[in-house]
């Protein structure tokens, strides 16, 4: 049955990495498998339509990518003419809203498929036997997931993925925490290590050549028992401490690095200095520790002193909110780097990531202690810095203020006061700022919390009603700075503070193979290019 044409997608959202699923399912298919004909496509791409397909394997990622996953589910279906046995989903959205999936009457008949594909292919796949289904027979085989990915069909598509000159593997798998606001525990399960890491390396480099730098997607590595063990497992691959890569031809060698996406679990690495001594002998660039919330101050700075002491400068971290912090939460982890900056002499990067259920296909949760006009308020800020809170001191005060109170009153500005913020502050539109802020500084706390409901209750292009209807005076004068400008006076605005980019550029150097999968800073919001909306 060999030679069946066989159509890998992945819909045509932004992502940093490569679909390793569909990486692992080439393999099943390819060259080193069944010996189909195999090919890889992301987005609607019309010249699909010239193929009759025998199977179509769908990939998801964020559940917040709903729209476009269901549009690729529906070209998928046209692409097999209606026959839904031909068409099987998996990937995280498949997995953690897989009921939403397979309720959807378009979409009957065909497989969404639920976590890892763990079993023998035919089981995983949910193949019928009976129904004498393409390779239903595969009830033996080893199983997809542990399959040595095929790197050979990123280059059937255009897209170039930030990081791609690495191997993609993972000495473990689940997690020993059971977060609330986490789908880990709902994909993967309870904490395993997998067979062996070597193995896989070493079968990537065979078949596809030497990889610059590892890449390690696990969720909670150094909750493994085999820790100290996965290190030495590490630096003998060649991943040591400053080791790099040479490859016949190059004239300069580069630099490897490790990288465990995920992040590192902060109480853990505050027990033991062991923890950051082991790290520190491998090509680890940046160390990424999770500091989901405040409470985990003591052991995230604990973690980051026993990080320097070991000589690991380069730090990076995952910030979560909108879930049940406040403001002033954020702000107070986010200022907690600068002051380590400060102190320490190391360069910490942060990336605050907004909370959704995992469940929801959007990203319209709104936490019970912010307001919508909040969470907006800070997405335009981090498109200005490229999703990256900079620890360095000068740009953080630029960015977000010296103190809460700073940061509050930054959060509750007119949006276009902070797209164009040093038009605002400093340039033709600062008279205009300054009467803001001193009818600003005439509210008390109820009024400014009325204020950020009444912008929350609304769309702005309908502030003119919120607007007509307010009868508090005070309210009613702030009211009006809220109201969008025209787009050609905003436009002339950027031009006049065209290279305030150039300063947020030389701060925020980090390259985009560092920056995190999916930030969401331009969902309903107007991009910024270099300080500048496009």
């Amino acid at each position: 049955m060999a030679g069946r044409r066989i159509l890998l997608l992945e819909p045509g959202y932004k992502n940093k990495y490569p679909p390793l699923g569909l990486m692992k399912l080439a393999a099943y298919h390819g060259q080193h498998g069944k010996n189909d004909q195999v090919r890889f496509a992301k987005g609607l791409d019309p010249s699909l339509r010239d193929t009759a397909w025998d199977r179509i394997y769908l990939t998801t990622l964020f559940s917040f990518e709903y729209r476009k996953i269901a549009e690729t589910i529906d070209f998928a279906l046209d692409l097999v003419g209606g026959r839904s046995e031909r068409v099987f989903v998996g990937g995280i959205a498949a997995s953690l809203m897989n009921a939403r999936f397979t309720e959807e009457p378009r979409w009957a008949g065909v497989r969404f498929i639920k976590g890892l594909l763990t079993e023998a292919p035919a089981v995983a796949l949910q193949l019928d036997e009976f129904a004498e289904e393409l390779y239903a027979d595969d009830r033996d085989g080893t199983p997809i997931e542990d399959l040595v990915p095929d790197y050979t069909i990123l280059e059937q598509v255009d897209y170039r993925y930030p990081v791609r000159d690495a191997y993609f593997a993972y000495a473990s798998r689940g997690c020993i925490r059971k977060c609330h606001f986490c789908g880990v525990p709902k994909l993967e399960g309870a904490q395993r290590d997998v067979e062996s890491l070597t193995g896989m390396i070493r079968a990537i480099e065979e078949r596809h050549g030497p990889k610059r730098d590892l890449l390690l997607m696990d969720n909670n590595v150094v909750a493994s028992p085999r820790f100290k063990e996965l290190m030495a497992e590490i630096r003998d691959l060649g991943f040591q401490a400053g080791a790099k890569l040479q490859r016949p031809g190059e004239r300069v060698a580069s630099q490897r690095r490790v990288d465990f996406n995920q992040g590192v679990d902060a109480r853990i690495l505050a027990k033991d200095p062991m923890y950051l001594r082991e790290l520190s002998t491998i090509a680890l660039r940046p160390l990424r520790i999770a500091f989901d919330h405040l409470g985990l101050k003591g052991p995230y700075e604990k973690a980051v002193r026993y990080a320097h002491e070991f000589g690991l400068h380069e730090l990076s971290n995952y910030m979560l909110y909108n879930f049940h912090d406040d403001p002033a939460d954020l702000f107070e982890r986010m200022r907690l780097n600068v002051s380590l900056n400060e102190e320490l002499g190391v360069r910490i990067w942060s990336f605050p990531m907004r909370y959704q259920p995992t469940d929801r296909p959007d990203r319209g949760f709104i936490g019970a202690k912010w307001t919508r006009y909040q969470l907006r308020s800070l997405q335009i800020v981090l498109q200005a810095t490229h999703g990256v809170v900079s620890g360095e001191p000068r740009f953080f005060k630029r960015a977000f203020g010296d103190t809460f109170v700073d940061f509050e009153a930054i959060l509750a500005r007119p949006h276009h006061f902070i797209f164009n913020r040093e038009w605002y502050e400093s340039l033709g539109g600062r008279e205009e700022f300054e009467r803001y802020s001193a009818l600003m500084g005439r509210l008390d706390k109820d009024e400014r919390a009325a204020l950020l409901e009444r912008l929350s209750s609304r769309d702005p292009s309908r502030y003119a009603d919120l607007l007509a209807d307010e009868s508090n005076p005070r309210l009613k004068a702030l009211l009006a700075f809220y109201l969008p400008i025209p787009k050609d006076e905003e436009r002339e605005i950027w031009r006049a503070q065209r290279d305030i980019g150039a300063e947020v550029d030389d701060v925020c150097d980090m390259p985009d193979e560092d920056r995190v999968e999916d930030a969401g800073l331009h969902d309903e919001a107007e991009p910024i290019v270099n300080g500048l909306a496009a």
